[in-house]
């Protein structure tokens, strides 16, 4: 029986991996997911949906408070995500959305999620080719992590236990991943990348997670089937409430 760990976000990378582990024929495949304290907490009903629609095993949301650290927009709310910084080009100096550790967390947790499962493999949706240089999206970070885990774990030293950690998408750029996701009948719609999405989980459209998504669309010749925040139309709509109330 083929058993692996997912880590699930309900993002597009994230998505794509988990069909193509169904596709290979695992037989028990476990999601997990975290709450962070992650500003985009609606990617978690994205991997809700994600993990039931491809049967997995089992799948676990775990708690983690790391606002409480702080250090990255994405869990400081004090702190503005960047936004539009496509405009000026985007370069490999790492964001503000950068989370401390958090791929060393989230693989800690797998791992003794796999361990407890008797799972060999855990996957993991990282991306080496995303703009942002996220130090621990290196393949080179993977490899040492796998090295780690299998001097850290009680049946690596009493068995013949022997994690894999799998980045199926490691090289592919974000068109070649939605071309995937198509191939494999992924929903779109029910995938949330967004760094800041409103009170309605629309998309933004701003941020360096939705332009590299909405990049990736248009090369692949496809239009973005999530909502996205239509800005204009909300500032005229806000003028009208406010004629009216006058």
């Amino acid at each position: 029986m083929r058993k692996c760990v997912v880590l699930l976000s309900g993002g597009i990378d994230s998505s794509v991996m988990l069909a193509m582990v169904k596709e290979r024929g695992y037989d028990e495949i476990y999601a997990l997911s975290f709450d962070y304290g992650q500003r985009h907490k609606s990617e978690l009903n994205a991997a809700i949906f994600q993990a039931i629609k491809y049967e997995c095993k089992d799948h676990l949301v775990v708690t983690i408070d790391m606002g409480r650290i702080g250090g990255s927009s994405l869990t400081d709310r004090q702190m503005d995500v960047p936004k539009d910084r496509h405009n000026l080009g985007f370069n490999w100096e790492i964001p503000s959305t950068y989370v401390p550790a958090r791929n060393t967390v989230f693989l800690s947790f797998a791992l003794a999620y796999a361990e407890v499962t008797g799972v060999e493999e855990i996957f993991i949706g990282a991306n080496s080719l995303d703009f942002a240089g996220y130090p621990d999206c290196r393949p080179e970070y993977f490899k040492a992590f796998e090295k780690m885990a299998n001097f850290a774990t009680r049946k690596g030293v009493e068995s013949s236990f022997n994690i894999k950690i799998q980045t199926p998408l490691i090289t592919l750029s974000k068109e070649e991943i939605i071309n995937e996701g198509f191939r494999l009948n992924v929903d779109f719609s029910k995938t949330m990348s967004c760094y800041d999405p409103d009170y309605r989980s629309r998309a933004c459209g701003r941020c360096d997670a939705c332009k590299l998504r909405l990049e990736g669309f248009g090369k692949a010749g496809v239009s973005d089937p999530v909502q996205y925040v239509d800005v204009e139309r909300d500032l005229l709509l806000s003028a009208d409430t406010t004629l009216l109330d006058e």
